[in-house]
């Protein structure tokens, strides 16, 4: 059986150190021993070298071995049933009996392996009934503090007295993971370090993710030599993940990272929040130190307790912020917007600001700036909603540092540090912006941030200094609180619903206006239309007399004359008929009449009656077919079918007599893609001169005339007539033909039921 260990020697480096695999370490620290057994048959795979210190056997006697041939039956029961209870990463630890030597144990599992690590009991375990009193005095400090900064204060006092530890701290991370001594226990002789700021790059992304995970972790001498983990070389790049383990060996750049702040031994504590790391309970002492497992737990406790208030505390914090700003969002919800000069009265109230804490808003609408309180020039607001437009796609967006999103802004970033924005308009910059002054603060760095890891002779190495090092931070305004940015998202909701109601104000305001000035220039049109059917009618009249009479009793004209006067005769009339079919066509609108049933074989037969004389001169051929009744106004489905049977003979074919074919569809269709609309079909044929398919709709404009007014007298506004009538009634005509064999008209009237 072929052995290997499992030693990550790979070397830390500029372009890895942040992607360092600190959870495969392939070693532990020394204080206690680890195996690994295979999850069905718990045969030994993994084991750590210093086996045979607490235990009297090697590594190689162990691997490939069970573990109940090693330790016995009752070991191994003792062992699945702990497993089998769920206790695995809980507070309740393995007691096992291990070749007459006593162990605490914690067991985990990780890819089909169980990682079992043993630490001998300590002979000077603290009495449980000791852990319980600074427990439950710790419960009593909790009552009797009021904000979150006393409560880490005692938790950090209070774990000093359960530990031991020279030095606790309650470290606390901001957005971007730099680090703040939040609140701090300190042996008297040394220095402290509350209020002190550590960069995101003490604590790299890989190791917070382990903190996430295992809320643990132990360090008993900085100065330990790594033990190394052997197994069975059976598989390539054989690994352990020791993610969750307790004794799991640390990386080297942490160890010197501690190296350089002199500490000797540490004990970290993870504080979750809403499934976020939210900071670290920090234990430092300044040389080697070891607590029992019962005791680590009892501190464990202490960082539940802390979590467990931590939402309490920001909750009440934060519900004391939103009651003042729902107070100021229900006042401002009173306003009534009632015209665009309103938008200053609106911004001119004090609850606006007091919506989120602001010093200053203002509201863009159709490129015009309200605005009250600290705010930029009107060209910088507009020109800040631009980008903001544009950078959030109409959307929303906050930040206690405009700067770093919009550098031009700097010059007035004492205004504009920090600003709530919201669009007001998917298509344009209309938006709120509420705006918080620069807060120019001191921070006080443990070391210089920007030499967090360094790079010398001696390769790639942690920063080792920690002298205090002052920053100061300007540009930057009050951070936003989540209730104020909650309740500004509120108001610019409701404010954008306002808006959009002035917006449709504004345009019904504007087409009733238009409606006004339609309405009086439709009346001047219906007057000029009076006068050119009524007054120019009358010299017309004159005109026609007069040629005819001296056509009728001057005899002796010259041939040139005669043809004038007949000309100016003939256009004359002609003017008249235009005239008149003008008349007929303005006239003809939506009618207020009732709508009745007509039966339309009898409407055509009293419009064949008037035209008698028409279809005889012609010789028309009549044929019709059994027409249905259609609800309609019959004296305008009267003039509808006077108008086609006249086109149908004027254009009839010189070279046969002409035949008018009047025809239904036997059901109604429905042409509408949802069946909604159901239509009863007329059609009316004939066999005249037709037209090229092309001029099938532009046929039915006003005075558009297919053919020259010589050969077919007509005004051009028949077809035109007919196309109104049809819309009068709900319904549409369309028309379809072909040159030289004639023209097929289709009327659809709306049908209410089938």
């Amino acid at each position: 059986m072929k052995i290997k260990d499992i030693v990550n020697r790979e070397i830390v480096n500029l372009t890895n150190c942040e992607q360092e695999p600190i959870h495969i370490p392939g070693s532990i620290q020394p204080h206690g021993f680890l195996l690994g057994l295979k999850e069905h048959s718990f045969t030994i795979d993994f084991c750590s070298e210093n086996c045979a210190a607490f235990i009297g056997h090697t590594h190689s006697k162990l691997l490939g071995n069970s573990f109940a041939a090693v330790f016995g039956d009752d070991a191994l029961r003792q062992l699945k049933e702990y497993i089998a209870n769920g206790h695995m990463l809980s507070s309740a630890l393995l007691r096992l009996h291990l070749n007459n030597n006593d162990f605490l144990c914690t067991v985990h599992y990780n890819k089909a392996v169980y990682i079992l690590e043993a630490e001998p009991v300590s002979s000077e375990i603290r009495e449980a009934s000791v852990v319980y009193d600074h427990t439950s005095q710790f419960l009593t400090y909790m009552h009797d503090t009021h904000t979150l900064k006393e409560l880490c204060g005692l938790v950090a006092k209070g774990t000093r007295e359960i530990t031991g530890y020279d030095r606790v701290m309650v470290y606390r991370f901001d957005k971007d993971y730099n680090g703040e001594v939040f609140a701090e226990s300190v042996r008297e002789d040394l220095e402290p370090f509350l209020g002190l700021h550590y960069p995101h790059t003490d604590i790299p992304p890989q190791a917070r993710e382990l903190y996430m995970q295992n809320l643990l972790r132990l360090i008993t001498d900085i100065n330990y030599t790594p033990v190394p983990i052997y197994t069975v070389d059976d598989v390539e790049n054989k690994n352990l993940d020791l993610s969750l383990s307790i004794l799991r060996s640390t990386s080297p750049m942490h160890v010197q990272y501690l190296h350089n702040m002199c500490v000797g031994a540490t004990l970290t504590i993870s504080l979750i929040y809403k499934k976020k790391l939210w900071g670290l309970i920090a234990c430092h002492h300044y040389s080697a130190k070891n607590i029992s497992p019962e005791i680590r737990l009892a501190a464990q406790l202490q960082g539940h307790f802390i979590t467990s208030q931590i939402d309490v505390r920001q909750a009440s914090e934060e519900y004391e912020e939103a009651r003042r700003a729902t107070i100021s969002l229900e006042k401002m919800n009173t306003f009534t917007l009632n015209s665009a000069a309103a938008l200053q009265e609106i911004a001119n109230a004090p609850d606006i600001l007091k919506l989120c804490n602001a010093t200053g808003v203002s509201i863009v609408f159709n490129d015009k700036v309200y605005k009250n309180g600290n705010t930029p020039e009107d060209d910088e607001v507009k020109q800040m909603a631009n980008w903001l437009a544009t950078y959030t796609e109409n959307g929303s967006f906050h930040t206690d540092k405009l700067v770093n999103y919009l550098s031009e802004m700097k010059s007035v970033c004492d205004k504009t540090s920090g600003i709530i924005y919201h669009s007001l308009d998917m298509d344009s910059n209309n938006c709120i912006i509420w705006y918080r002054p620069e807060t120019i603060t001191e921070v006080n760095w443990a070391g210089d941030p920007a030499k967090s890891i360094i790079k010398d002779k001696k390769g790639l190495s942690p920063r080792n200094s920690f002298s205090l090092w002052k920053e100061i931070v300007s540009c930057t305004s009050k951070p936003w609180l989540q209730p104020e940015i909650d309740t500004a998202a509120a108001y610019a909701f409701s404010l954008q619903r306002h808006i959009n109601l002035l917006i449709i104000s504004l345009e019904e305001e504007k087409y009733r206006r238009l409606s006004e000035l339609l309405k009086q220039t439709n009346s001047e049109l219906e007057n000029i239309n009076w006068i050119s059917t009524h007054d120019l009618q009358e010299p017309l009249r004159k005109i026609q007399l007069i040629s005819s009479r001296i056509l009728t009793k001057e005899e002796d004209m010259s041939p040139g004359v005669h043809d004038s006067l007949t000309r100016m005769n003939s256009s004359a009339q002609r003017m008249q008929t235009l005239l008149i079919d003008i008349l007929k066509y303005t006239r003809l609108k939506h009618t207020d009449e009732s709508f009745e049933m007509v039966d339309l074989d009898n409407l055509i037969e009293n419009v064949r009656e008037d035209m008698t004389e028409t279809i005889a001169e012609k010789s028309t051929e009549f044929i019709m077919g059994n027409l249905p009744s259609v609800n309609g106004i019959p004296f305008l489905l009267r003039q509808l079918f006077s108008n086609l049977i006249a086109n149908s003979i004027k254009y009839a074919s010189p070279e046969r007599l002409p035949v008018i074919k009047i025809t239904a569809e036997q059901q109604p269709i429905a042409y509408s893609p949802d069946d909604k609309e159901v239509y009863q079909v007329i059609y009316v044929a004939d066999n005249g001169i037709g037209f090229e398919q092309q001029y099938a709709e532009s046929i039915f404009n006003i005075f558009t005339k297919l053919h020259a007014s010589s050969d077919f007298k007509g005004s051009g506004v028949g077809l035109a007539l007919c196309r109104k009538i049809m819309q009068n009634h709900n319904g549409y005509i369309t028309a379809s033909g072909e040159l030289g064999k004639g023209a097929v008209i289709s009327l659809y009237f709306p049908v209410n039921e089938i």
